[in-house]
């Protein structure tokens, strides 16, 4: 069995090429992933994420999420981190999250996020990295 860290490294490889299939080979077909910190409904099923992540992915040009603590308790992986990409409409985007992950096997089956999606809104329209968020994100991410 793969541990619940190397998949979670894996999904973020595959993300990094916006390589949609490579997230979804790790989830399992009935994935419950919230990924809105509550404010949306969660999206349920390996074809509504993967409708998601092929709406997302066009419009990034470079994804450096990355992971900077973690622990595993069971069956779930918790992670501290920042999803940090940039936009073909040139913003850069940095989202400190929290993210909880609930394993079947060796695959994910629920996936939930929290972050402050005021920052990710101000971000996306070009709002600036402030000195704060970059505290945040400015540490080093496991396997770096």
């Amino acid at each position: 069995m793969t541990t619940k860290l190397a998949v979670m490294q894996q999904i973020i490889a595959a993300w990094h090429k916006q390589d949609v299939e490579g997230v979804l080979a790790h989830v399992t077909d009935d994935i419950v992933w919230h990924n809105s910190s509550g404010y949306a409904p969660a999206v349920r099923g390996k074809a509504a994420m993967r409708a998601a992540l092929e709406s997302m992915a066009p419009v990034i040009t470079k994804s450096a999420w990355r992971l900077f603590e973690v622990a595993e308790a069971g069956h779930v992986l918790f992670t501290e981190g920042v999803d940090e990409f940039w936009t073909k409409s040139g913003a850069h985007v940095a989202i400190p999250y929290i993210g909880c992950f609930e394993y079947r096997g060796d695959q994910i089956c629920n996936w939930r996020e929290y972050y402050d999606g005021r920052i990710s809104n101000e971000m996306k329209k070009g709002a600036p990295l402030t000195d704060e968020l970059n505290t945040l994100i400015s540490r080093p991410a496991i396997g770096a």
